[in-house]
């Protein structure tokens, strides 16, 4: 029973009692929304919730190696993102060029086995070791992607007007026919339902008005349309130079990074996937092309070259404080086409 004389006392304490469980009410809700804010920005990002350790990552980049007295021979180097260790783990007189790596595995076009330029798919692991022949089909000069954690390749055949999807065996799977005259440098979205390319209205860069822009579609095929708008008034553009050069998703999905020549000069611009938004992504003071992101999206490498593009060099730019080395050794004027790849996969 209470006490009459301590009935203020307990009076106050009630209050007191219910302004805190209103303010613990009010704790737990907002941590409740927190949590499901956490949890929903788990989903949006996908593969970005896994942070992946700098020392299990390295950059494998193209070589033009001009003592060749043969055929045209490029080679492919690996380094640390440090910088060190560079080292070549082809050493083969041919054209070896990579455009894709699935974990600690390097794809790649080569002619080692044929006529000049005329390439198939090989793979190697990251240290030039079991090289197989992944196709028997030769290849276009083209960039690929892979989904589905691996097993599926997208890419362009040297001949016919469809991409294939094979395995990592080489087997075709599906053949996504394109509707358009020029298409090339297909890239899946981060989740595998939407493929990026380069397309364009006519079918080569020698036919006048030939602009090359980015489309987007379907993994089917279904739904394809124009991402990229190249701005009339930009008259500096050479014939040969990219207007939208080989797409790169961002591993969030937000938006697709990819080259172009416009203002004099070539930079790094980003879309986002439905077309609305462009921006251009970068601000260095060399010029910018070809490039990859590491499967957190915080580091992304990165060709740099002088403007008479004489001189061709890898950077790495770390996405969240803007900092950029260089990480190629700069003993060879052509050093191009940066990829990631994980030895720890």
């Amino acid at each position: 029973m209470i006490n009459p004389e301590n009935m203020g006392s307990f009076v106050h304490s009630w209050h007191f009692f219910k302004q805190m469980k209103k303010h613990f009410t009010l704790i737990v809700i907002a941590l409740m929304m927190i949590s499901c804010a956490g949890e929903y920005n788990k989903q949006q990002q996908g593969s970005l919730s896994e942070i992946v350790d700098p020392a299990s990552l390295r950059i494998a980049y193209n070589v033009y190696y001009s003592d060749s007295t043969t055929k045209e021979n490029y080679e492919i180097f690996i380094v640390n993102l440090n910088g060190e260790n560079p080292l070549n783990i082809t050493k083969n007189p041919a054209m070896e060029w990579t455009y894709m790596t699935i974990g600690e595995t390097i794809y790649f076009v080569s002619d080692r086995d044929t006529c000049e330029r005329c390439v198939f798919l090989y793979a190697m692991d990251f240290e030039g070791k079991n090289v197989r022949r992944i196709t028997d089909f030769m290849l276009s000069d083209s960039w690929m992607s892979s989904r589905n954690n691996g097993k599926e390749i997208i890419l362009k055949p040297k001949s016919g007007s469809s991409f294939y999807i094979i395995n990592t065996e080489g087997n075709i799977k599906t053949e996504i026919p394109i509707a358009l005259p020029y298409f090339n440098d297909p890239a899946f979205s981060p989740d595998g339902d939407q493929i990026v390319f380069r397309g364009a209205n006519r079918k080569s860069k020698q036919e006048p008005d030939f602009v090359d822009e980015l489309y987007l579609m379907d993994s089917d095929g279904r739904n394809l349309r124009k991402i990229t708008s190249y701005p009339d008034y930009d008259k500096t553009a050479p014939w040969f130079a990219y207007k939208s050069g080989p797409p790169k998703w961002h591993p969030s999905g937000d938006f697709i990074s990819y080259q172009s020549f416009q203002k004099g000069r070539y930079a790094l611009y980003a879309v986002s996937p439905d077309g609305k938004e462009h921006r251009e992504l970068t601000e260095v003071d060399f010029q910018e092309g070809y490039h990859d992101w590491s499967s957190d999206g915080q580091w992304l490498a990165l060709e740099l070259f002088d403007r008479k593009k004489e001189n061709y060099f890898i950077g790495l730019l770390n996405w969240d404080s803007k900092e950029m080395t260089v990480v190629s050794p700069s003993k060879f004027n052509y050093e191009q086409a940066p990829v990631f790849l994980d030895i720890s996969k």
